[in-house]
């Protein structure tokens, strides 16, 4: 049933048509036009809404297209990393190239720059080989060293490549000497922790040298195959033995021999 508010609404709307039915023609129309204007803004708001969802509809993507988009948005993220890192790693190479171009310029022997190619497997840290052999000059016996010290020696040539043993193999005992005193030694393998390719032992040293932690080591230059003054390593510690005839010590290498890429190998004069 209707309220009474409906009826006294329904009175009102009956009253305003029958004035507006004996208005005169001209105020009528006026009175009509000032009705609509007021109804425009709705209007307007209507037709702006029913414009807004029809771009939308438009707008709309498939969900099979958008996956895809997004696939290859991904795809050529991965490749921009893949890129950035590549450049990382070039522009790495190039100061490391820099910083040997630098030692060669101002080492007193001809040097030949190798690139490591390969590592003994049953041998990791006592052997490796490089890019460069007999075409290259290259001999037995040759110094293979870096700007951060002595490597090891050539121990066998082929026609493009060669057989390096490093510091810490049985087969690369260095002449060496302390840079303070000038006393000198030999560097041998490890016996303490022959696991440890970090650390040597300088064997044969004079029992009255006054040895401490970290006096440096350099090659000598006695027998010839190593160049003399080229860093070693530092002392660790040190002990007498050989029932006090001589000492020996323990000494911490310069280079580190499991990220070498690329040597210096030191050609024949």
């Amino acid at each position: 049933m209707l309220k009474r508010a409906h009826y006294i609404a329904l009175g009102i709307v009956v009253v305003l048509t029958l004035v507006v039915l004996k208005l005169p023609g001209r105020t009528a129309s006026q009175f009509k036009v000032a009705v609509s204007g007021l109804f425009i803004p709705l209007f307007g708001f209507s037709g702006s809404a029913q414009q807004i969802v029809e771009k939308a509809g438009n707008s709309v993507t498939p969900r099979a297209d958008l996956v895809k988009q997004l696939e290859q948005t991904e795809h050529d993220n991965q490749l921009l990393k893949l890129r950035l890192q590549q450049l990382d790693e070039v522009e790495r190479e190039n100061n490391r190239l820099r910083q040997h171009l630098s030692f060669s310029k101002t080492f007193p022997a001809k040097l030949k720059l190798a690139r490591v190619v390969g590592r003994d497997p049953a041998n990791w840290w006592k052997t490796l080989k490089v890019d460069v052999g007999s075409r290259d000059g290259v001999i037995t016996n040759c110094a293979v060293l870096t700007s951060d010290g002595l490597v090891g020696r050539v121990s066998e040539v082929a026609y493009t490549q060669s057989q390096v043993v490093l510091l810490g193999d049985p087969d690369c005992r260095v002449a060496v000497m302390i840079e303070e005193s000038r006393e000198q030694g030999v560097i041998a393998p490890s016996t303490s922790n022959p696991l440890d390719y970090t650390i040597v032992e300088m064997g044969f040293i004079s029992r009255n040298a006054k040895l401490s932690p970290g006096q440096r080591i350099a090659t000598s230059g006695v027998g010839g195959v190593f160049p003399k003054g080229v860093p070693v390593g530092q002392i660790v510690d040190f002990r007498s033995v050989g029932y006090g005839l001589y000492n020996e010590a323990r000494v911490k290498v310069h280079v580190k021999m499991n990220s070498l890429e690329e040597v210096f190998v030191r050609l024949p004069q």
